[in-house]
C-alpha cells in the first residue's frame, strides 16, 4: 500500500478542491449590514440570493495561499515564539528536569497522569479555548507520554482532544459559546447549568475511553535522560516562571481582553528571561530562539495554510450557498430532530469554514430566526452550533491546528481518523442526547 499522503499534501489538495467546488456550487450570497456602534456585521435573515460573480482563476487560487498565511499572521507568530520559548526551557534542562521528577512522582500511577493531564486541558479548553498553543507544547508532551508507556494517539487523545472536549462543551468558551450567545441576543454565560453538566458527563466518558485503549496500547517505558540528574536551583525557579507567565496569560484573556499578540509577547519574555537564567547566554538564547523557530516553521505554515481553503470559497462566492442549502430544510422537520441536523451541519460546514468563531458570526443571524420559527429555543441553537462546529475540530482537514499537531506527531491523516472515529462518534452521540433533551425542557 503506497504512503498515505502528509499534511502538506493533504491541505493542497482540499485547497484545489475547494477552488474546483467554486465551479461546482451555485455563487450566492446573504445581505449583510454593519452595526455603526459595535462595527459588528450581521447578516439579514432570508436575504439570500444568487448571484453570476466572476469565477476564480488558478492564479487567484494560488494567490489565497500567501494570502491565508498573512490573515492567520497572529497564531503563526503565538505558535512561532512559543514553540522557541519552550526549546529555550528544554535547552536550559528546566523542562526534561521537571518532567522526569513528575515521571517520578507518577511512576507506577499511570492512570492518574492521564486523567490529570486530560482535566487540565479539558479545563483549559472550557475556560479560554486553548487550541493553537498546544502545538508548541506537543514535543514535550510526547517525551512525557513515552517516559509513562503511552503512545503517540494517547498523547494527543489527552492533550489536544481534551482541549476540543473542554471547548464544545465549555459554558464559557469565549470564541465559541460567549460569541454564539452575544449573536443570538442571549445573557452572556447564560444557560451554563446544563452545559457544565454534559461537559462534566463528556469529560468522563473520553476518559474512560481513553484508558481503556492506553491500557490495551501500552508501550515500553522510555526512561528521560536526566531522570537521576537533581532538580537545580535555576531549574526551579525557571519552571516557576513558566507556571507565572501561563498565570498572567489565563488572567489577561479572561479578564483583559487579550489575544494573540500579547500571549506571544508573554511568552518570548518568558523565553529570553530563561536563557539567560539558565546560563546560555545571550548569543547562545537568540541561537536556541532559531532553533525552536525550525522545529515549529511546518506547523505553523500548515495553520496558513489551512486559511486559504476559507479564503478561496468565500472569494469564489460560495460560503453562502453552502449554508443556505445545509439549514434552508431545517424548517421542514420536527424541532428535536431539526436541532440534531442543526449540529451535523455545523460539522459539515465547519470544512469550508475551519474557525468556529467565524462560523457562529456566519450562521447565527441566520439561524436564530429560523429557530424562533420552527420552534426551538435560542439556547438550542447556540448547543447545536458549539458541539456541531468545534467537535469539527477533532477530524476536519482544514483546521490547522490538529493538522499541525499530527504533523509533530508524525501521523498520517487517515491514521488518526481511523483512530478518533469511534470516540468522536460516542462524544456526537451524548451531544445529540443533550441537545434533545433541551428541546424537550423547553431549553432558555
Amino acid at each position: 500500500m503506497s504512503k498515505f499522503p502528509n499534511a502538506f499534501v493533504v491541505i493542497i489538495a482540499v485547497i484545489l478542491l475547494a477552488w474546483i467546488l467554486t465551479y461546482l456550487v451555485p455563487q450566492g450570497e446573504y445581505q449583510r449590514i454593519t452595526n455603526p456602534e459595535t462595527g459588528i456585521t450581521q447578516v439579514v435573515n432570508k436575504s439570500y440570493a444568487q448571484i453570476d460573480a466572476k469565477h476564480l482563476s488558478a492564479f487567484d487560487m494560488f494567490l489565497a495561499i500567501p494570502r491565508g498565511i498573512i490573515g492567520r499572521a497572529d497564531v503563526i507568530v503565538l505558535i512561532l515564539l512559543l514553540g522557541g520559548c519552550f526549546y529555550i526551557i528544554e535547552k536550559t534542562g528546566a523542562m526534561s528536569h521537571g518532567l522526569s521528577k513528575l515521571v517520578g512522582v507518577l511512576r507506577g500511577k499511570e492512570v492518574l497522569a492521564l486523567v490529570i493531564v486530560s482535566a487540565i486541558f479539558t479545563a483549559a479548553g472550557a475556560a479560554i479555548g486553548l487550541q493553537e498553543e498546544v502545538i508548541a507544547m506537543m514535543p514535550m508532551l510526547l517525551i512525557f507520554g513515552k517516559s509513562l508507556g503511552y503512545d503517540r494517539y494517547s498523547t494527543i487523545y489527552m492533550s489536544y482532544g481534551s482541549t476540543v472536549i473542554g471547548s464544545s462543551f465549555s459554558p464559557s468558551n469565549p470564541f465559541a459559546v460567549i460569541i454564539a450567545q452575544k449573536e443570538a441576543g442571549l445573557p452572556l454565560l447564560s444557560g451554563s447549568e446544563l452545559r457544565l453538566i454534559f461537559l462534566i458527563i463528556a469529560f468522563i466518558v473520553w476518559l474512560i475511553y481513553l484508558i481503556n485503549y492506553s491500557n490495551k496500547n501500552r508501550t515500553e517505558k522510555v526512561e528521560m535522560a536526566s531522570a537521576n540528574e537533581p532538580l537545580t536551583i535555576r531549574s526551579k525557579i525557571i519552571l516557576l516562571l513558566m507556571c507565572i507567565t501561563f498565570g498572567i496569560v489565563i488572567y489577561g484573556l479572561l479578564q483583559l481582553d487579550w489575544g494573540f499578540n500579547e500571549m506571544s509577547a508573554s511568552f518570548f519574555v518568558l523565553g529570553l528571561v530563561s536563557g539567560l537564567i539558565g546560563k546560555l547566554g545571550v548569543n547562545g538564547t537568540g541561537e536556541a530562539y532559531i532553533s525552536g523557530f525550525k522545529e515549529m516553521i511546518f506547523a505553523a505554515m500548515i495553520i496558513g495554510f489551512a486559511n486559504s481553503i476559507s479564503l478561496v470559497l468565500k472569494d469564489g462566492m460560495i460560503i453562502d450557498s453552502i449554508v443556505h442549502v445545509l439549514f434552508g430544510p431545517l424548517q421542514y422537520l420536527p424541532p428535536a430532530f431539526s436541532a440534531v441536523i442543526m449540529m451535523l451541519s455545523h460539522s459539515v460546514l465547519h470544512f469550508p469554514l475551519p474557525s468556529y468563531s467565524g462560523q457562529a458570526i456566519l450562521t447565527m443571524p441566520i439561524l436564530v430566526p429560523l429557530s424562533d420559527l420552527i420552534g426551538l429555543t435560542r439556547q438550542t441553537c447556540v448547543l447545536a452550533y458549539q458541539y456541531g462546529a468545534v467537535m469539527g475540530d477533532m477530524f476536519v482537514p482544514t483546521n490547522g491546528a490538529m493538522m499541525a499537531v499530527l504533523a509533530i506527531s508524525n501521523i498520517s491523516y487517515n491514521k488518526w481518523l481511523k483512530f478518533i472515529f469511534k470516540p468522536t462518534l460516542l462524544i456526537m452521540l451524548l451531544a445529540a442526547v443533550s441537545i434533545i433533551i433541551s428541546v424537550v425542557i423547553g431549553y432558555s
